[in-house]
């Protein structure tokens, strides 16, 4: 069936079946700017548009599934959080959420940092012309080659994860005749209000070093005795999709504490302290994040206070956004295969992508917004669960929303919010393939990462 037709489909029941979802907006072509990205609009005919090109267009050019990215969004988020932190702090884009060479670029001339966890995303990152020293490189289990070729590249710091790391990092850079710049990443004990799989300074799970038992007083202890290390700061990451910013005091003042405790057995002031990223955006309207200047003020002001209690001098402070400035840029653009009406329950609607493009969803539950983006309707709101192609029962991209009743096969959906962590995270379960990153900006789109192939697929299988 075309894009152009679109017969009825199923309204919604008289009575909603329980579940997670909101009821539906008083009207459904309307776009919440909360959580589509700066340049998306709708168009006199109805059909959406981002940085100036109609989504039927960008369709027709590059395909579905696409991942669409307004350019423009991006950097002028990346832009906001280094002006609320200005000078005197450093920002490290969280490069896990999304990466690749021309992300890198944006961050360099927006004058952010950038932070990677893999030799991967450090390759990504050099071969684009970030400047090493301007690289913080994480993980909990950092191989010899990857490390080596950290210091190497002379990258600004490495956050060191264990004991076993400390003297890892310490052996090669002294067998490069370095010495290497570090933070001990401790675990605070505070478990952020998240999903319990992406909740990570509560004690029981892999990354850092617990401070609650002494052990990264210990960890800093033997790092600041190796001639191979310059401790430079103390690491804390508290979770993810956080909105309240009490966490982050508990985790600043029991940072601080090890800071002290520091000065008070090594005479040592560290001059750093890096308290992650986590910031949370909104997926639907119910989300109320907080702006980076409201970030900057509350995190600076705890910071101040407690080193001010202490008797410290207060450290630079490093943040780590990824989510907050990749996530909301970003939509996913699909195209309606089939409508499957269950009576009484919700309507099926399913799209060309799903869970290999988006495994977020029945991952961590996480929960979508969604639109009808290649036209307006003025028909009934229906209860509809937007899935995907893949043979699996938990391919759902969008538990539960309201689409228009008269959504039909051709037409094109959008799932805002998804530039952080669906290309990161996808797959090619079913030996689908990866889509495309489309980059949009003033009436120009361009692919930034290309779409795979079946010859890709192919080229890896040797047998």
């Amino acid at each position: 069936m075309s894009r152009s037709a679109h017969p009825a489909g199923p309204r919604h029941a008289d009575v909603l079946p329980e579940g997670h979802y909101s009821a539906p907006a008083a009207d459904l072509n309307v776009l919440d700017p909360k959580v589509w990205a700066q340049t998306v609009t709708r168009t006199e005919d109805g059909s959406v548009s981002v940085g100036g090109i109609d989504v039927a267009t960008l369709a027709e050019e590059f395909g579905t599934p696409a991942y669409i990215l307004d350019e423009t969004d991006f950097r002028a988020r990346a832009r906001a959080w280094r002006t609320a932190f200005g000078h005197d702090a450093d920002v490290f884009y969280a490069g896990k959420a999304f990466l690749s060479r021309a992300v890198v670029r944006w961050l360099h001339e927006e004058g952010l940092n950038l932070d990677v966890c893999s030799g991967g995303e450090l390759a990504t990152a050099l071969s684009a012309g970030m400047p090493a020293d301007r690289i913080a490189f994480h993980g909990n289990n950092k191989s010899v080659e990857e490390i080596t070729k950290a210091v190497e590249a002379g990258v600004g710091r490495i956050v060191l994860d264990s004991f076993q790391e400390i003297v890892r990092v310490a052996h090669i850079a002294q067998g490069l005749g370095r010495r290497q710049r570090v933070q001990i990443r401790v675990t605070v004990g505070v478990e952020a209000h998240t999903h319990e799989f992406i909740a990570t300074a509560h004690e029981d799970q892999k990354f850092g070093i617990a401070l609650a038992d002494g052990q990264a007083a210990e960890a800093v202890r033997r790092a600041l005795a190796l001639d191979g290390l310059e401790v430079i700061g103390i690491h804390s990451h508290i979770g993810s999709q956080i909105f309240d910013m009490a966490g982050f005091e508990v985790a600043a003042r029991r940072v601080v504490s090890l800071l002290a405790q520091i000065r008070d057995e090594h005479g040592v002031e560290l001059p750093e302290i890096d308290l992650g990223g986590g910031l949370g955006i909104a997926y639907t309207s119910e989300d109320d994040p907080r702006e980076p200047h409201e970030i900057a003020k509350a995190l600076g002001e705890i910071v101040t206070r407690e080193c001010e209690a202490a008797k410290l001098r207060t450290p630079r402070i490093s943040v780590e956004p990824g989510r907050a400035i990749a996530g909301p840029t970003a939509f996913t653009l699909y195209e309606v295969g089939t409508v499957k009406p269950l009576e009484g329950l919700r309507t099926y609607v399913s799209v060309d992508g799903g869970m290999s493009d988006n495994i977020r969803t029945a991952l961590y539950d996480a929960e979508y917004s969604v639109a009808l983006v290649s036209r307006t309707s003025d028909a009934e709101p229906m209860l509809v669960r937007v899935v995907g192609k893949h043979c699996e029962s938990g391919d759902i991209v969008v538990k539960d929303a309201f689409l228009p009743s008269d959504l039909a096969p051709g037409d094109l959906v959008a799932v805002p919010a998804t530039g952080a962590y669906c290309r990161s995270m996808a797959s090619n379960y079913n030996h689908a393939l990866r889509p495309p990153v489309v980059a949009v900006r003033d009436g120009e789109a361009r692919v930034i990462v290309r779409r795979e192939t079946e010859e890709d697929l192919l080229r890896l299988d040797v047998g």
